[in-house]
């Protein structure tokens, strides 16, 4: 009977003790993946060309935030079209940022200088573990008060009319 009573208190306890681990695991991972709507979370990357750009003071009227890497495909299938965009909308309160989550460096110079983005760029490798990122490439669209307004987690068509109609909504 004893045996009993402390084969159930065991079983009890490996249940509890497998649902707070369960719980431990999704609280982490939902604390750290930001979605449209969440607040961005405050960074400060200086880019290539010196220029500062934070949450929350980017000095634009829209920020958008590209996580990408030069190994990856869709990114550089995708940087064409955010350069045009980013070229288009410069004058218009928008402020494209690229920050390259390579580790190696020499492949990131050699990205640069063969796609020549026409946008900020920078390498860092921290800013995108506070957003959740881990798939490139990832943007998000964010607005003047550090609110996301829109986030992309596969390569996006910069100057499609989608793209383009939304941005416009927001200026």
């Amino acid at each position: 009977m004893q045996s009993v009573r402390i084969d159930r208190v065991l079983r009890v306890s490996i249940l509890v003790l497998v649902v707070v681990f369960v719980y431990v695991i999704y609280a982490a991972i939902h604390e750290r993946v930001v979605v449209a709507g969440d607040s961005a979370p405050e960074f400060s990357i200086t880019t290539d060309s010196g220029r500062t750009v934070s949450i929350p003071n980017f000095g634009g009227k829209i920020l958008v935030l590209n996580f990408w890497a030069s190994w990856c495909p869709p990114c550089v299938e995708e940087t064409p079209s955010m350069s045009r965009f980013a070229q288009e909308y410069a004058g218009k309160g928008v402020v494209v940022l690229g920050v390259s989550v390579d580790k190696d460096e020499k492949a990131y110079r050699a990205f640069l200088q063969r796609f020549r983005p026409a946008f900020l760029t920078a390498r860092e490798l921290k800013t995108h573990e506070d957003y959740g990122t881990f798939m490139y490439p990832e943007t998000y669209i964010i607005d003047a008060n550090g609110k996301v307004l829109q986030k992309y987690v596969e390569p996006v068509d910069w100057m499609s009319p989608q793209t383009t109609s939304f941005i416009n909504s927001l200026l």
